[in-house]
């Protein structure tokens, strides 16, 4: 089974983008630290959601394994666009379980780092830093 989506954008960084069944469209803006407007959003968001939320998922697959309840996990991922001696992305993704073993729960996350999409498509191209909180 596979799952294909699409989406378009015009006008790059300071355009419109849009998913092709028309359920989400957005407008992007170049962020104000690299000298645009930044009112509207930009690819490093967009990329830090997509990542905490299949990273969230990935959680809930393994958790039960671990003995932790994936539904408490909260992820975060930060994206850090870097400009220096051109453009690279970097990511930390920080997770937490509240009362759960801190162990238990680095554990999960390095084997949640095994299964989730956007971490495998990440591996070996960008740094991806795993953190318990």
């Amino acid at each position: 089974m596979a799952y294909v989506t699409s989406a378009t954008t015009k006008g790059g960084r300071n355009g419109r983008a849009q998913l092709d069944n028309g359920g989400l469209a957005l407008a992007m803006a170049l962020p104000k630290e690299l000298g645009g407007a930044g009112d509207g959003h930009n690819p490093e968001q967009l990329f830090a959601l997509g990542y905490s939320a299949c990273f969230g998922q990935a959680i809930l697959v393994v958790a039960k394994k671990h003995g932790i309840d994936g539904q408490a996990a909260k992820v975060t991922a930060d994206v850090t666009l870097s400009t220096d001696g051109g453009f690279s992305l970097a990511v930390e993704l920080k997770v937490s379980v509240p009362g759960a073993d801190k162990a238990k729960v680095q554990a999960l996350v390095e084997e949640a780092h095994t299964v989730c999409p956007y971490s495998k498509a990440t591996k070996g191209n960008i740094p991806v830093k795993l953190t318990v909180v």
